[in-house]
C-alpha cells in the first residue's frame, strides 16, 4: 500500500530539510525557496488536501527530497 501525503505533511518536512516559506497566491498555490538550493517549488491545495502522485514525483525531482523516507 502506497502512502499517502497530505499538503500539511509535505510542508512541515519541507520546512524541516531547510525550505521556507517564500510567496503564496491565494490561498492554495506555496511557493518555497532554500537557502542553498537555487530553485522554487511550488505546492497547491488546501491544507488537508491530499497530494497526487504526479505532484509528489515533481516535488521530489525539485527539492532532492525522498519521501519514502518520511512515510511511516
Amino acid at each position: 500500500m502506497k502512502r499517502v501525503f497530505k499538503v500539511k505533511e509535505l510542508i512541515s518536512i519541507l520546512i524541516s530539510q531547510g525550505w521556507y516559506l517564500d510567496r503564496q497566491n491565494g490561498t492554495s498555490h506555496r511557493q518555497f525557496k532554500h537557502p542553498t538550493i537555487r530553485r522554487t517549488t511550488t505546492i497547491n491545495g488546501k491544507l488537508s488536501d491530499v497530494v497526487w502522485i504526479e505532484n509528489l514525483k515533481s516535488i521530489e525531482l525539485q527539492t532532492g527530497i525522498n519521501f519514502k523516507d518520511f512515510a511511516n
